[in-house]
C-alpha cells in the first residue's frame, strides 16, 4: 500500500515521503497513530503542491540572499569606542554592535548570530563574514577608530 508520511517514522522516512509499506503496517500502525495517510490522487496533488510553494519559498531566500550579500560585499562599516592609556579598547567589539551598525548603514537586517569576526579588542581593521543563507556569504570590513 502507498502511503503518504506525515510525520518522521524511524527506518522509514521522513515526514512528507511517499512510501510503500505493507497493508496491516499501515492500517494496524501508522493510521492509527496519524503518522501516515494514504496515497490516493487528492493527497499526492496536495503533496505536489506543498513542494512547489517549499521550491518557491526557498528560491525567494535565495535571491533575497544574494541581494543582501551583493549590498554588503566589500564595503567598511566604522565603528568608534573608548580606550585606555594603552591604546587597547575598554572591552571589546561584539558581533551584537557590528549587527547594529550594519543594519543601520545598509538597512539590512543582518542577525548578531550570522556574523563571523574574531574578537576586536584593538583598533583598526578587521574582516567580518556575514553568512546569509546556506553557501551565499559576504565579507564586510570593520573599522575600529578611537
Amino acid at each position: 500500500m502507498k502511503v503518504i508520511l506525515l510525520e518522521d517514522v524511524k527506518s522509514k522516512g521522513k515526514k512528507g515521503d511517499l512510501i510503500n509499506v505493507s497493508d496491516g503496517y499501515a492500517r494496524n500502525f501508522l493510521f492509527p497513530k496519524n503518522l501516515a495517510t494514504v496515497a490516493d490522487n487528492a493527497a499526492l496533488s496536495e503533496m505536489k503542491s506543498r513542494k512547489e510553494a517549499e521550491e518557491h519559498r526557498v528560491a525567494e531566500e535565495i535571491a533575497a540572499a544574494k541581494e543582501i550579500a551583493e549590498k554588503l560585499n566589500g564595503k567598511t562599516v566604522t565603528l568608534k569606542a573608548k580606550a585606555g592609556s594603552s591604546g587597547r579598547l575598554f572591552g571589546s567589539i561584539t558581533s551584537k554592535e557590528i549587527a547594529e551598525e550594519i543594519n543601520r548603514a545598509f538597512s539590512v537586517d543582518i542577525d548578531k548570530k550570522k556574523l563571523a569576526v574574531a574578537d576586536i579588542k584593538n583598533f583598526g581593521e578587521y574582516s567580518a563574514d556575514v553568512k546569509l543563507y546556506k553557501g551565499i556569504s559576504a565579507k564586510v570590513n570593520v573599522k575600529v577608530e578611537e
